[in-house]
């Protein structure tokens, strides 16, 4: 059985922007892709970086820090300084909420 959590409402997290949010003793970044909604790990395995605060363009968030990639569809590294990729997690939007499951 899944255990989806809400995090936010639809429309809180505005379009080309992340929100980190605690879920289950991880920190989770929710990204709004056009609409879409995708949540990876927040933290850069390169050095610790609040992937919420990277910049998305085209379903890719660029770290803050030192400008590793990130797919935030499925947390795949698209180059160094990452070592690894991130992990992805389900997200559906349910009555206006955003849930993931983690």
């Amino acid at each position: 059985m899944s255990d989806f959590t809400t995090v936010a409402k639809a429309g809180d997290i505005p379009p080309g922007e992340g929100v980190a949010f605690p879920v289950n003793g991880r920190t989770v970044a929710v990204f709004n892709d056009g609409g879409r909604y995708f949540a990876i790990d927040d933290f850069c395995p390169h050095m610790g970086a609040s992937l919420a605060g990277g910049h998305l363009k085209e379903g890719v968030v660029t770290c803050p820090w030192h400008g590793a990639r990130f797919c935030v569809r499925d947390g795949q590294a698209q180059g160094p300084p990452a070592p690894v990729n991130v992990r992805s997690y389900p997200v559906r939007v349910t009555n206006s909420s955003i849930e993931i499951e983690v």
